[in-house]
């Protein structure tokens, strides 16, 4: 039942952009380097920061605010499709149940972000080599700092993923969305119990896997409350 209710929602988004969106964060992400190496490349030979780790640096620190936009759309187009048809009453009459229903667009959702922290491994990894930097390639700190902020941004997809499916205006997740944005924009001045500043690794531990931790921990539970809220209300 679960690997039709899959093939149903992917048949959905296949004309709706989400796609597109996926390939185009971790493109933006590493783009913005190429332009900022392709102005600074200079300057940071000067500073002694022409170098993989100071890249990568580069790289992560836009990473957080890519990831919490693109969740951000996602969910807000994946919940849109029933929202804009009307077609809940008539998803919830065929023979599946709603919590099958919310994990497959949960499901999918967390797909895409998968597949966009891939690209971005392999689009950093590609325009890194092409910088040609001294030492070995830090394939670990490649991995790390890409896969490292959807684990920590999972509550955040949790809580827009429920927003959007239990709001038939998408105005109010939106809204959150934007501020969720903002505030991963300024992470560095968050206390370190908002899930907003998770993405960014950063914490009084100075400890990333803290983050990871926490992300995969409250992600589950507001999985949980988004599920079994979505089960208990009346769709239309």
């Amino acid at each position: 039942m679960m690997i039709k209710m899959l093939s149903s929602e992917f048949m959905k988004i296949r004309r709706k952009g989400l796609w597109f969106l996926t390939i185009l964060g971790p493109l933006g992400v590493v783009s913005l380097q190429m332009v900022n190496y392709g102005l600074r490349k200079e300057w940071f030979i000067s500073q002694g920061t022409y170098e993989w780790k100071y890249y990568i640096l580069n790289v992560s620190a836009f990473t957080p605010f890519a990831l919490i936009l693109g969740i951000v759309i996602l969910s807000s187009f994946m919940a849109s499709i029933e929202n804009e048809t009307k077609a809940w009453k008539q998803l919830i009459s065929l023979p599946v149940t709603k919590w099958s229903v919310y994990l497959a667009k949960y499901t999918i959702l967390l797909f895409l972000l998968v597949i966009a922290s891939s690209l971005l491994v392999i689009f950093s990894l590609g325009f890194g080599i092409y910088l040609n930097f001294d030492g070995s390639i830090p394939f670990f700190d490649i991995v790390k700092y890409s896969f490292f902020p959807l684990f920590a941004a999972l509550p955040v997809l949790g809580l827009q993923l429920w927003v959007s499916i239990v709001c038939q205006n998408q105005g109010l997740p939106i809204t959150l969305g934007v501020i969720g944005v903002i505030l991963s924009y300024m992470a560095y001045f968050l206390p370190d119990w908002m899930i907003w500043k998770w993405p960014s690794l950063d914490n009084s531990w100075e400890e990333p896997l803290v983050n990871v931790c926490l992300g995969l921990g409250v992600g589950f539970v507001l999985y949980l409350i988004g599920m079994l809220d979505f089960t208990r209300r009346d769709v239309n």
